[in-house]
């Protein structure tokens, strides 16, 4: 897939239309008369603007040069209790840290989401017109370009749900200065029933396998992208059971497997497009992540918690050679400096940074351990806590993980804060830390809202924590504000609540 991804992206900007010019609201215009006539004629056509929407999300967003990988990161991190601030961290990375957003912040702006949904949607809807031009195009060529433009959109509105909460819902292409028109926000609920029907759709139409190299499949979305990205939305919907029947989709295909610990950083993280890998963004020399300037020394936005290596994933003191879970130190973070190693690490002895040219590591969106662990925690609540402990199990073993942490296999509450606990350690810097604390928290009407404010109790300074606990005692709080820009450019948007 990567080795012309970015002349394909090129390409396929040039072809369906770019969004980057748009001043309107949600930056959906593309060039007119770019996406007519001229462009959807050939199965090729269409595999350039599919691929287009995968380097869409690699690519820099236009208001701020970040890519969305970068804005994943922020998301899932900042307000959790895993990283702290490095000596290039921004004002509004800090704000996110002390719960302290305003609209003006920059990581509120959702502008480079909708570029991407617009790109699925122009897919969604042109492509399906090509079989009539095009002779060579097999009714399956089209299904797994649309069920993979199906899945994409799904996903994007699951992150913008689970961090604006309602936002505009656009199932239209918007190919021409005459489509574009300012819609409201749709309730997240709304939005998430959409969400599962684009997945339930995509599923139909996605293959298990495009039949090319195993790192093409990696780096794809697949049926079983589709079940994993389907398994979470339910995890968060609280369905549980359908959340666990998506899982056993993935476990009962004997596609993937767990790395040995030993291979733990190596092959997820270095290598990428690992035998435990469902579904990630991969990087090369022509197209680098923006982890380097993230994470690297001299340019550090972020480094992790000084706790990780105590209170997060165990210190060995009963043998001579301490054990040390593979997860861990030299994999997760660097001992001394805590650099978020997955990303700029070279090796997993916590010697060499890869140099900005090697900036190559992947951006997994989920992975075989997400199967067992969404299954656990799925399970675990529908009263199963024994079921859910031998899965966790698992995942321990292959980690060497150290029993710093007493595991009660027969007390659901107990075992809730457990499998939280072990997906901190298994998925550390993977962009998921946040809405895991918020999804456990706001369960039973924020019965445990502790995940949060424990959480903010260990990333804040002692002088902030306060005002901080306080206004994470309002639920609105949870989400982010909608962008002084979209609010200005769309008059049918308002404010979210906890920021009017």
């Amino acid at each position: 897939m990567k080795k012309n991804i970015l002349m394909h992206f090129l390409l396929a900007v040039a072809l369906t239309g770019s969004l980057a010019g748009c001043k309107k609201w949600l930056d959906l215009k593309p060039r007119d008369g770019i996406v007519g006539d001229e462009f959807w004629q050939t199965k090729e056509q269409v595999d350039a603007a599919v691929t287009g929407i995968y380097a869409s999300i690699e690519a820099s967003t236009v208001t701020n040069g970040r890519a969305l990988t970068d804005y994943m990161f922020v998301w899932g991190e900042a307000r959790a209790d895993m990283v702290t601030t490095g000596n290039r961290t921004s004002p509004d990375e800090q704000d996110m840290i002390n719960i302290n957003m305003t609209a003006n912040n920059a990581f509120s702006d959702w502008a480079g989401f909708y570029r991407t949904i617009n790109y699925c949607n122009v897919v969604i809807d042109l492509a399906p017109g090509v079989l009539q031009k095009d002779n060579t195009f097999t009714q399956q060529h089209l299904d797994r370009s649309v069920g993979q433009a199906l899945a994409i959109r799904a996903l994007m509105y699951f992150y913008l749900v689970r961090t604006f909460r309602d936002v505009p819902l656009k199932l239209d292409a918007t190919v021409s200065d005459e489509k574009i028109a300012p819609i409201p926000k749709t309730g997240a609920d709304t939005i998430l029933n959409q969400i599962v029907t684009d997945l339930k759709q995509a599923e139909t139409k996605l293959p298990a396998t495009y039949g090319r190299t195993a790192a093409f499949d990696k780096g794809r979305v697949t049926r079983y992208g589709a079940n994993a990205i389907l398994a979470d939305v339910y995890l968060w919907m609280d369905r549980y059971a359908d959340a666990a029947a998506e899982c056993d989709k993935i476990i009962s295909s004997n596609a993937f497997q767990l790395v040995p610990g030993n291979q733990f950083f190596n092959s997820i993280f270095l290598t990428g497009a690992s035998e435990e890998t469902i579904f990630e963004l991969q990087y090369d020399e022509q197209l680098l992540n923006p982890f380097y300037n993230m994470h690297t020394p001299s340019q550090k936005r972020w480094s992790g918690a000084l706790n990780l290596a105590e209170s997060v994933f165990g210190l060995d003191l009963v043998n001579a050679t301490p054990l040390l879970d593979y997860r861990g130190e030299n994999a997760a973070y660097r001992e001394g400096d805590f650099s978020i190693w997955k990303y700029v690490g070279a090796d997993n002895n916590g010697d060499n940074f890869r140099t900005v040219d090697q900036s190559f590591a992947p951006w997994i969106f989920y992975r075989y351990a997400d199967a067992l662990l969404i299954k656990a925690e799925a399970v675990n609540q529908l009263n199963r806590p024994l079921e859910a402990s031998r899965l966790v199990k698992a995942i321990r073993q292959r980690a060497g993980a150290l029993d710093f942490m007493p595991m009660d296999s027969t007390d659901k509450s107990a075992m809730t804060n457990f499998i939280v606990a072990e997906r901190q350690r298994e998925f550390a810097f993977e962009g998921k830390r946040w809405f895991d604390l918020l999804r456990n928290a706001k369960r039973n009407n924020y019965e445990q809202l502790t995940f949060l404010t424990n959480s903010a109790a260990i990333s804040i300074v002692p002088s902030l924590q306060q005002a901080a606990f306080n206004k994470l005692k309002d639920p609105n709080s949870h989400y982010m504000p909608i962008y002084f820009y979209e609010l200005s450019s769309n008059p049918l948007l308002v404010q979210n609540p906890f920021y009017r």
